[in-house]
């Protein structure tokens, strides 16, 4: 996440997006993405729960730089208009429930100027790995690790899942999320006003395809 193959390209595209305007980011978190930007000279302002995060940021050279309130994502409202926001990294799905994710859309384009845009970058759901009567699609073993989803396909709920042992002694972790299909991404852009502009398997602008792992999407406001 932090290599500079991973940060460059995507901060490229932001700041293109972004031109002389400012950029808002849901879930700044310790600011991986908001940090570069602004020191390419955009203004970034960032919303995110949680406070250690922020603390983080702020320890880090540029810093003070980069507003941040502190709020839900999905509904907070900072001053402001933007002429980009943008989602990376899976966040959208740390929103659990469909009308969270749709308040999301509709909280992120009453922050952007007129022809500003959204951009999310999420996995595209792995349910051809997961044959009838399994559940669990493992994505990591190793001496001592084990990583795994948990999926349920009737309500779109699902779970990363993270067991380590060590010194004799085990570990484990359950983070949730909610699955998102591109299709219910652009119906949720339509639902804000918004329509798909480009939709591309990566920040290096690759064709999204059929066997696409993952999509960076960009909905623009009229």
């Amino acid at each position: 996440m932090f290599a500079p193959d991973a940060v460059e390209p995507a901060v490229d595209l932001l700041a293109e997006l972004a031109g002389e305007g400012r950029a808002l980011e849901l879930g700044v978190g310790t600011g991986r993405l908001a940090l570069p930007l602004a020191r390419r000279g955009v203004p970034v302002h960032g919303v995110d729960l949680s406070r250690a995060m922020v603390e983080r940021l702020r320890a880090k050279p540029g810093g003070a730089d980069v507003e941040v309130t502190i709020g839900d994502f999905a509904t907070t409202k900072v001053p402001g208009t933007f002429t980009v926001a943008y989602l990376v990294f899976n966040t959208i799905m740390n929103l659990t429930t469909q009308d969270a994710q749709v308040d999301c859309f509709r909280n992120a384009a009453a922050h952007l100027e007129p022809g500003g845009c959204f951009v999310v970058e999420v996995g595209v759901p792995d349910l051809r790995r997961l044959p009838p009567g399994q559940t669990a699609v493992p994505f990591h073993t190793g001496d001592g690790s084990w990583a795994y989803d948990v999926y349920d396909v009737a309500t779109q709920a699902m779970s990363s899942n993270y067991v380590e042992v060590a010194g004799g002694r085990g570990r484990f972790r359950s983070i949730p999320f909610r699955y998102v299909w591109p299709a219910e991404l652009d119906l949720m852009a339509r639902l804000a006003g918004m329509r798909l502009r480009e939709r591309w398997e990566g920040w290096t602008r690759e064709p999204f395809t059929g066997e696409s792992t993952r999509h960076v999407s960009v909905w623009e406001k009229p």
